[in-house]
């Protein structure tokens, strides 16, 4: 009998203590503490099973990598951005290929500068290719319409239920960026080709269809698989779209979506890529064949598949990180949901409800067998066999195809374990030593401590630190390099970079990588710097000053003169070993990172050769003298970007009457006065590149008044 109420005494104080430690897994989990693990953990199960799983073959990419960009370069003359006459040649070999649909993950916003003969040769490629995807771009903040042109047919999507039933499952966008003419007339559908990362920045989800001036626009996978049911005639068929619990029905397919109305991606192929080839590759097979020779790439190779066109050359910057990899194309991404459309196999999300009582199911089995257990022996062997089990039943939860959380009965469970051992010892008061050595012995001491007593310090991959961002370019150095031998082009580029990487290391900053003559940097990683942004911008300056004092020798020798661009952006992102098992970089990744290299390109639009962003200026603590440039907006980012020139105070005096005058038409032009902001850009201009930016704008303003000003410069190029 004592016995009998030994052990019920124990299992309700182990009832007790897994009652509490649920309700903190619960509370942690509800509260989004744990949401960054989960995910980690999440993307672990996506490279375990994707391994074993083989992507579908009729999902092929064409990618515009950095070995495309040579070829044409060194064989065609071509420089970039290529004459769009180049993409029709990849269009009319898919045509020959009789693929069921291409898409092109691209945006064309502005005309060709190769002219108006540029654009309608590639229009009239895609509209003899009937079933071509185009790409549009949709923002809450970032776009340059808020209506649907008259002149472009609206997607073929009707839905069944009125928009406002669907709050919270239906994303509306209020602003667009439409493709020329040329695309957006000859397409079979128009496209959003925005992608939404999660927190992380990892893309692990996709949004099928979004809303825009009252017309549904399908996500590029879900347009390309529309395009593929497509049997012929110029418009698409009408696809009906019924939003059911947790679910779209889109014509025969059923799509699970999450809470949020996002479908959660089933990456396969441990590589995390789809199968490929090179534009190079399909540009030399389409001119072959019209020569009569053999093709690099027989058309039977892409016959009856599904077409993604995209770019995955690093300098373009339109790469991603998946589950599977750290850095894909981001058309990978949407190559995945079409996958997954194809195969009907979405990962769908446990029900609330569900995880709830898993939670409460396994953290009480598993703090009541602790709490009846005695002896070191049968400790550990609790200990064994609870903590996995969350882990089981989340990998056993994947493979049906459902996310089953796996962080919460986790942190429950070692919580429920380790309260469960506390508890004894504290009404037992003879177990500690056993329980102390079980416990080291199997778990590491650090990352339980850490995930009792403060879990946002857990990390599982790299690691998040705010850092400052440096991305520098040549201006004309591919034009400039095609003169020189390559013994030249080395030397060149060897003392150059070397005189720049030693201001940069004597200023603290880690060189991440060399991309021809590129140099990209941050500050804050592996070492902290509390003065990070001071040291980024302080090296930028001294490097544009020794440039200045190398450009005569340069001129010698090259007979050219050369300018550096700088861009820098102050913020958060992952900092680590990334790459494969075998070959890895310490590098960075996140949003952050993508606004630097945004920023030393808009130097081009201004005419300047640094700037910075404000998040950057914020932290310098005045040490220098700025001025503000411009309010911009840039492509694939929502919010604008204030962004300055810096200059040291000895190098800004001689030029403080002329940038005050600058700052004063600035002022008029944020306020909607163009024609006052003219006049004083006006005075300038000859001796001030931006001003003469400003002036050519205003121009255009003046000429064409926008209906809602606020002053923000809006970016249309990557």
């Amino acid at each position: 009998m004592a016995r009998s109420n030994m052990v019920r005494s124990k299992l309700l104080r182990g009832l007790l203590v897994g009652a509490a430690a649920a309700a903190l897994a619960l509370v942690l989990w509800s509260g989004a503490v744990l949401e960054p693990f989960e995910a980690r953990t999440w993307d672990m199960r996506a490279r375990v099973f994707a391994s074993h799983r083989e992507p579908d073959l009729r999902v092929v990419l064409i990618l515009l990598d950095q070995a495309s960009l040579d070829w044409a370069r060194d064989t065609m003359g071509l420089t970039w951005p290529w004459p769009r006459e180049v993409y029709a040649y990849i269009i009319n070999f898919a045509a020959r290929s009789e693929v069921r649909a291409l898409a092109f993950d691209v945006l064309y916003l502005e005309p060709s500068g190769y002219g108006v003969y540029d654009d309608q040769t590639f229009g009239a490629a895609m509209a003899a290719m009937e079933r071509f995807v185009g790409s549009a771009f949709f923002g809450i903040e970032t776009g340059e319409t808020l209506q649907w042109p008259q002149t472009v047919a609206r997607p073929a999507l009707v839905a069944q239920q009125p928009y406002d039933q669907l709050e919270g499952v239906l994303h509306r966008y209020p602003l667009a960026a439409f493709p020329i003419p040329e695309v957006a007339q000859s397409s079979l559908y128009l496209a959003n080709v925005q992608l939404q990362p999660d927190r992380d920045g990892v893309y692990r989800r996709a949004r099928p269809a979004v809303l825009f001036d009252g017309s549904l626009v399908p996500s590029l996978g879900l347009a390309t698989w529309l395009a593929g049911q497509h049997v012929g005639g110029d418009t698409a068929q009408p696809v009906e779209v019924l939003y059911e619990d947790g679910a779209v029905r889109i014509g025969t397919r059923r799509i699970p979506l999450d809470s949020n109305g996002d479908v959660i991606l089933n990456f396969k192929n441990e590589t995390g890529r789809h199968r490929d080839f090179s534009a190079a590759a399909i540009l030399q097979s389409e001119i072959q064949i019209l020569s009569g020779e053999t093709p690099l790439v027989e058309p039977d190779e892409l016959r009856d598949s599904y077409v993604l066109f995209g770019f995955s050359a690093p300098g373009l910057f339109d790469l991603r990180t998946s589950p599977i990899a750290p850095v894909v194309p981001g058309v990978d991404v949407h190559a995945t949901l079409l996958e997954n459309l194809l195969s009907d196999d979405f990962m769908r999300p446990v029900a609330p409800s569900l995880a709830v009582g898993l939670v409460l199911i396994l953290v009480l089995a598993g703090s009541m067998l602790a709490s009846v257990v005695s002896g070191a022996g049968r400790t550990v062997a609790v200990y064994v066999l609870c903590l996995p089990l969350p882990a089981a039943v989340a990998f056993l939860g994947y493979a049906l195809g459902y996310w089953v959380p796996l962080m919460a009965p986790t942190a429950g469970m070692a919580l429920a374990l380790v309260g469960a051992n506390v508890a004894n010892y504290a009404t037992e008061g003879k177990q500690k030593r056993y329980l102390k050595n079980a416990f080291q012995q199997y778990l590491s001491p650090a990352v339980i401590e850490e995930l009792i007593q403060d879990p946002d310090r857990l990390r599982l991959g790299g690691e998040r630190r705010e850092l400052s961002i440096f991305f520098s370019d040549l201006q004309g150095f591919t034009s400039l390099s095609e003169g020189l031998s390559p013994e030249e082009l080395t030397a060149l580029l060897n003392e150059y970079l070397s005189a720049m990487t030693d201001i940069i290391q004597d200023e603290g900053g880690t060189v991440d990588k060399y991309e021809g003559d590129a140099i990209i940097a941050f500050w804050n990683a592996p070492l902290a710097l509390e003065d990070h942004a001071v040291r980024a911008v302080r090296a930028a300056l001294r490097c544009q000053a020794a440039l200045a004092q190398l450009r005569p020798r340069f001129v010698e020798r090259v007979g050219k003169e050369l300018h550096m661009r700088i861009g820098i952006n102050s913020g958060p992102a992952v900092v680590g070993n990334m790459g494969s098992r075998t070959r890895f970089d310490y590098t960075m990744l996140g949003d952050a990172v993508n606004l630097a290299a945004r920023l030393e390109g808009i130097n081009k639009q201004f005419g300047t050769y640094t700037m910075i962003s404000q998040a950057t200026w914020r932290q310098v603590d005045r040490q220098f003298r700025a001025r503000e440039l411009s309010r911009v907006a840039v492509v694939g980012r929502a919010e604008p970007v204030t962004v300055f020139e810096p200059w040291f105070d000895a190098d800004y005096q001689p030029l403080a009457e002329r940038l005050t005058t600058f700052e004063r038409g600035l002022r008029n032009y944020y306020q909607g006065d163009f024609a006052a902001a003219r006049k004083v850009f006006e005075s300038i201009s000859d001796l001030d590149p931006p001003a003469s930016r400003y002036l050519a704008r205003c121009l255009h303003l003046l000429q064409q008044p926008p209906e809602h000003w606020d002053g923000v410069w809006v970016m249309t190029e990557k």
